[in-house]
């Protein structure tokens, strides 16, 4: 049997649900194929959406028509903006959310597109011809060996930690690519047939403890905000227009505890037991949330470390430890566990542990997601090497955008550095191979005052309205508040506070939004106060920054000839010339990034593109 589509989406996580989401969005229709459509939108690390950095790329994938915010917003159980004592270009929304509600609310949006086709199946093989896909093969899951053709112009793979999955709970190993789901072993292989080199990298996750059991009215709270803000523009206009409730459902209080001496005594006692530790893991896991067993290690002169208990839903007494992510045996756990104050008693409802999985080192695709070697075939997620729900979820938007354009021969679409969180995540993709999970920090992004989280719909919602990936209702959102971002600066540009300009005075320290309000008057959103303030009092450093990108955008976006052989460039450097070819930079601003290239290499370049 041989079913044809635009676009076949391999995985239905983060990324694979916004890359199928995204390419109906721009009219494709779509073959999502997963193992469990169960688990789409599962969320099987902490239930939390965003945070510093990552609310910005949620606000991205939000202002280019995803589902992330949309679901965050609905689901959400405890809302808080992170970052609040700075300016707003680090500020980072967060919210923890009901699990299950998530996953069920992602899949109620899947499913009621016509657009797209959920089927329930691996993928055993990739179709091929002369270097460019044309589909995949598919067991399905009925209990049978029932195998379906699938023929499509474009393939995004989206396989998460599942691409030969080994999960680590003391010196127990279980295949798998996380709690209770089996692993895929056949897709690594193919890509190694397909001539893809591969790696290994290695997440993991904390025990998860019955609330009941917690003496948690002992414990200091950690509260979300008590005037929340949504992540999506959507939810935002409901809440303007009296038409929506936020939050939508009954929010939570978390609460907060800590290691002591005592246990990182027990921790280091037990390293021998620690798969990271004793030689059973040998791949890199991640530097900036390391378990327990690494902060110990890491951190000898520290003593203590903050475990926050984050309830994970309303329907059952789940508590996610965030801070204490481990390995070690489930017995080690129950020890550490019961040595955290309020803990005492605590039961354990599944102990940590840590998966190792198979990646593709993202030299080996471009920043539209493409691999280079296979062209219609597009990789988003932990399969190129990161981390984070939100992460993957930029890249599923960016993969289904191409692979629809792809199929509808189109030119691909890039997001530059200057334009967006998610540009600066493919940009470091493909000119720096990670070495553990990436994960998005706004120290990464030089142009961070202008990617905030409070503009994003300003910087990218037109770009989607162009591109098909905003529907007629979030246009008219966006063309509502460029109306009133207009009337805003017309009143600033135009009053006078007691014969001084109101321009002057809004850029003075500790005028605030309810200032502006009361300076201009009238019914206008917070979110437009905020912002159109925000652009005031940072006008000088923008006017500066835009300067700056007008300056390097010629040999940003300057194209290198496809296929430019980098041995033949006379004077390169032996460092300079591996460091091309291994990453193949489609453009100078691609290859100036890359380590070991300096700019009279780039002058060699130069000299020899004009040549070819």
């Amino acid at each position: 049997m041989i079913d044809r589509f635009d676009v076949i989406v391999v995985g239905g996580g983060h990324a694979g649900a916004e890359a199928a989401w995204a390419a109906a969005n721009t009219g494709a229709s779509v073959a999502l194929v997963t193992l469990d459509p169960s688990k789409m939108g599962a969320m099987p690390c902490n239930p939390s959406i965003g945070g510093l950095a990552k609310g910005q790329i949620v606000r991205e994938i939000d202002a280019l028509g995803g589902l992330m915010g949309l679901a965050a917003d609905a689901t959400g159980i405890m809302f808080k903006m992170l970052n609040t004592s700075r300016g707003p270009a680090v500020r980072g929304p967060r919210c923890q959310c009901d699990k299950h509600a998530y996953a069920e609310v992602i899949q109620s949006m899947l499913y009621r597109r016509d657009e797209i086709t959920v089927i329930a199946g691996s993928v055993e093989s990739i179709l091929h011809t002369e270097a460019r896909v044309r589909g995949v093969t598919v067991r399905i899951s009925n209990g049978s060996d029932d195998m379906r053709t699938l023929e499509a112009p474009a393939v995004v793979l989206t396989t998460g930690t599942f691409m030969r999955g080994l999960m680590h709970c003391g010196e127990e190993r279980t295949a798998g690519g996380r709690h209770g789901e089996a692993a895929s072993n056949t897709m690594s292989e193919t890509l190694r047939d397909l001539g893809f080199v591969l790696s290994r990298l290695k997440t993991g996750t904390p025990p998860r403890l019955r609330r009941s059991t917690i003496d948690w009215e002992s414990l200091d709270q950690q509260l979300g905000d008590a005037a929340p803000q949504p992540f999506s523009d959507l939810t935002l206009e409901g809440l303007n227009s009296a038409a929506t409730q936020f939050p939508m459902i009954e929010q939570v209080e978390c609460r907060i505890t800590s290691t002591n001496a005592e246990i990182h005594d027990l921790i280091r006692d037990n390293l021998h037991l620690a798969p990271m530790y004793n030689g059973q893991i040998d791949s890199a896991g991640p530097r900036y949330c390391p378990s327990i067993e690494d902060k110990v290690v890491r951190f000898e002169d520290r003593h203590s470390h903050h475990v926050f208990l984050e309830p994970e839903s309303h329907r059952d007494e789940s508590v996610y430890c965030n801070g204490i992510s481990t390995s070690l045996p489930a017995a080690v756990q129950a020890e550490i566990v019961r040595r955290l104050p309020g803990c005492e008693r605590a039961e354990i409802l599944r102990p940590g542990y840590a998966v190792e999985y198979d990646m593709v080192p993202p030299h080996q695709i471009d920043a539209t997601c493409m691999t280079k070697r296979i062209a219609g075939l597009f990789l988003a997620g932990q399969i190129n090497g990161t981390s984070g729900y939100e992460e993957a979820a930029g890249q599923g938007v960016l993969a289904g955008l191409n692979a629809s354009r792809l199929a509808r021969g189109e030119s691909p679409v890039l997001l530059g550095r200057d334009e967006a969180f998610i540009g600066v995540m493919m940009d470091d993709l493909v000119t720096k191979t990670p070495v553990e999970p990436y994960r998005m920090f706004t120290s990464r992004a030089e142009h961070r005052l202008s990617l905030r989280a409070d503009n994003a719909a300003d910087r990218l919602t037109p770009l989607g309205r162009e591109l098909g990936l905003i529907d007629d209702a979030r246009w008219d959102v966006w063309t509502r508040r460029h109306k009133e971002m207009n009337e805003i600066n017309g009143l600033i540009d135009s009053t006078k506070i007691e014969g001084e300009r109101l321009s002057a005075l809004v850029k003075r320290p500790g005028f605030s939004p309810e200032d502006l309000v009361e300076s201009i008057g009238g019914q206008y959103r917070a979110a437009s106060l905020f912002t159109a303030l925000t652009e005031r009092q940072y006008e000088g450093y923008l006017v500066r920054q835009r300067a700056e990108v007008r300056r390097h955008a010629e040999m940003e976006h300057r194209r290198i000839p496809v296929g430019l052989d980098f041995s033949r460039v006379v004077g390169l450097r032996t460092e300079a010339r591996e460091a091309l070819t291994r990453f193949q930079p489609h453009t100078f601003g691609q290859a100036s990034r890359l380590e070991g290239v300096t700019p009279s290499d780039l002058s060699l370049i130069l000299l020899e593109s004009r040549r070819s």
